[in-house]
């Protein structure tokens, strides 16, 4: 959490992550007991796996060189890269995509920082993984065909990398899961994970405009007990808290 604090964007994920590999290595060598695991029954040829990871690295390192050289495709391109690189460089929770995506469409001024809290707001209410945050994003963007045509591509841009990424180890996972130092990096990867989402709790939701003063911050507080303690559904927590939003808003006004 620190070091995405201190460094920012990307860099500072991804080297939490790294380090994160690190001190897993270190401090959580003790191996587990696969034996009782099942072996995943789905194969994949090897030379399947090796062309997804290949097309994943072209794609993650070409696309930012075809935007800079020629700006193809009146910014659909530029659309693509920008939602492939969030997609490519997520581990762990959904959320933590969320700063990415600032970083590529509110930092550009693709969205405005309004509009991305609000349909933030409104995937935490809609079932499925927050990554479908992107279709909305997309569709906002001023950059790129914009609607359907920029939800799709935002859409697939997402959820492309993750995909390739699967069926790229899919043929070395029952492997790979069974060596100590594998599991030792994983643990200490998902741990640093854990600290990259409480960043993301931090910025860009409570430095941006959703919590502005005491007022939010409580209601905040009473939102995160009737999700957490009273177990409500998300969507009827966005409700509370959208209308707690509309009354604190008209207090302040009168």
């Amino acid at each position: 959490m620190v070091l995405v604090f201190l460094l920012g964007g990307v860099g500072g994920q991804v080297l939490a992550i790294l380090l994160g590999v690190v001190a897993g290595l270190i401090l959580c060598r003790q191996p587990r007991d696969d034996s009782a695991e099942a072996v995943i029954g789905f194969r994949v040829r090897t030379w399947v796996s090796v062309t997804c990871l290949v097309v994943f690295a072209v794609l993650l390192f070409g696309l930012p060189l075809v935007v800079a050289v020629g700006g193809l495709g009146g910014g659909g391109v530029a659309l693509f890269d920008a939602f492939y690189r969030a997609g490519a460089l997520v581990f762990g929770g959904g959320h933590v995509v969320l700063p990415l995506l600032e970083a590529e469409v509110v930092a550009p001024g693709w969205v405005g920082t309004d509009a991305f809290l609000v349909g933030y707001g409104a995937a935490q209410a809609m079932p499925g993984p927050l990554f479908t945050f992107a279709g909305y994003l997309g569709a906002l963007s001023t950059t790129g065909p914009g609607g359907i045509a920029g939800a799709t591509i935002a859409l697939i841009a997402v959820f492309a990398p993750g995909f390739l990424l699967l069926v790229g180890v899919l043929a070395f996972w029952d492997r790979f899961r069974r060596m100590p130092w594998a599991q030792a990096a994983m643990r200490g990867a998902n741990a640093a994970v854990v600290g990259v989402l409480g960043a993301a709790l931090y910025s860009p939701v409570f430095t941006s405009s959703a919590v502005t003063g005491p007022a939010a911050l409580c209601l905040a507080l009473v939102c995160f007990v009737l999700l957490v303690a009273w177990k409500l559904p998300p969507w009827l927590v966005v409700i509370v808290g959208a209308v707690g939003g509309v009354v604190g808003a008209l207090a302040s006004w009168w």
